[in-house]
Order: C-alpha cells, then sequence, then structure tokens
C-alpha cells in the first residue's frame, strides 16, 4: 500500500520544522564552541580518529576565498531563498525532510556569515569538527547537512521523485497507456471500415448490373 502524498501545507511545516531543529543544533554546538574550545588548538575525542579544532573560517572548504567572503553569503542567500520557493509547492514527504535540513544547514552557516565578527556580511563561520585521517578541512554541523543534503538530492533527481511525490516512471507508464489505446482505437476503426468495405463489395452483381424484380 502506497502512501498518498502530503498536502503543501503539511509539507511546508515539515520543512520549516526541520530547517528550525537543524539550525537550533547547529548554532547551540558553535556556542559550545566559542564558549568552551580553545582557539586553534586540537581536543581529541576518539583519538586521530576524531577531534575537536575551534577555527574561524572566512572562506569555503579549505578556507578558499577568504578575500571574496561576501560572495559566500550571496549564494547562501540564494540557496536559502530557492528552497523556501520550492518548499511552497512540495508534496512529497522525502524531498520535505532532505530540503528541511539542507534549509537548515545553509541557515546555519549563513547566520555566522551575517552576524559574526567581522561583521556583516562578512562574518567568520564557526568550525569545530576535525577527522584529520579522511580529509584535512575542518567542518561543522551546517556543513554535515548541506553536504548530505545535497547528495541526497542528486539521489532524488536520479530514481525520479518528483516535489508533488510521483515518480517519473509513473508518467511514463500513463503516457504509454495512453498511446497504446489511441493506437488500438486507429486499429479497431481501420478494422471496422476494411469489413464495411468487404460487405459492400459482397452485395454488388458480379457483372455489374442491378437486379430484376420479375422474371422475364
Amino acid at each position: 500500500m502506497t502512501r498518498s502524498p502530503l498536502r503543501r501545507s503539511a509539507a511546508g511545516a515539515l520543512v520549516a520544522v526541520l530547517a528550525a531543529l537543524v539550525l537550533a543544533a547547529d548554532q547551540f554546538v558553535k556556542y559550545l564552541t566559542v564558549t568552551y574550545l580553545p582557539l586553534q588548538e586540537p581536543v581529541p575525542v576518539l583519538g586521530e580518529f576524531l577531534q575537536l579544532y575551534s577555527v574561524r573560517n572566512p572562506g569555503a572548504a579549505f578556507s578558499l576565498g577568504s578575500e571574496v567572503t561576501w560572495i559566500f553569503t550571496i549564494a547562501l542567500a540564494v540557496v536559502a531563498g530557492v528552497i523556501v520557493w520550492k518548499a511552497f509547492g512540495l508534496r512529497s514527504r522525502l524531498w520535505a525532510v532532505v530540503l528541511g535540513c539542507l534549509l537548515g544547514g545553509v541557515l546555519g552557516n549563513l547566520g555566522d556569515r551575517l552576524f559574526r565578527e567581522p561583521g556583516f556580511p562578512v562574518g567568520h563561520v564557526v568550525d569545530m569538527i576535525s577527522m584529520p585521517w579522511m580529509m584535512p578541512a575542518i567542518f561543522n554541523v551546517a556543513d554535515i547537512f548541506i553536504v548530505t543534503g545535497m547528495i541526497s538530492v542528486a539521489l532524488l533527481v536520479v530514481f525520479g521523485l518528483r516535489f508533488d511525490g510521483t515518480r517519473e516512471r509513473d508518467h511514463v507508464t500513463v503516457e504509454t497507456e495512453e498511446q497504446a489505446e489511441a493506437v488500438a482505437v486507429a486499429e479497431a476503426e481501420q478494422r471496422a471500415a476494411e469489413s464495411h468495405a468487404t460487405e459492400t463489395a459482397d452485395d454488388a452483381p458480379a457483372d455489374g448490373t442491378a437486379p430484376t424484380a420479375g422474371g422475364r
């Protein structure tokens, strides 16, 4: 039994609730980082596997683009605006969950860009999670949801799930069935026309003269 799509209002509410939860979690962890972690000093959690390392990142991943921070602010604002716009037409549960988590992550880093030092709109993002064995980048909770959200978006697109909760293959099936029905109707009409023509030919005399009413 398939689950029916959400109402648009319910899908929008789900996006908003998840975005708020992700944003709250991100900002709470950043508050703890700023308050309690020493700046740029590694704090082992699971040895070299997982460390806490408090930094302020003016750029993107690997501190790229640190001199054009305002560009990242604009990019985050645009992404957030697109997600909010798309949320109004959502009916898919999966899309609502993915976009809600993605929106929360985007808003988490956008808040840093807007309100943290050195000021609007070039604030530095607070990063604190380090996994030296895997990659040199230091990231935060918002980054986790942004990356997983983008991967999830790509997967939903690949599997053909639409914003309205239907799938691409469902629309292809419907179109194929309609085309097959149209072809069947056309063939039936053609057979009927051929049958009528055959009956008319059989009723006509062989010598082409009209039949007489009497004998002589």
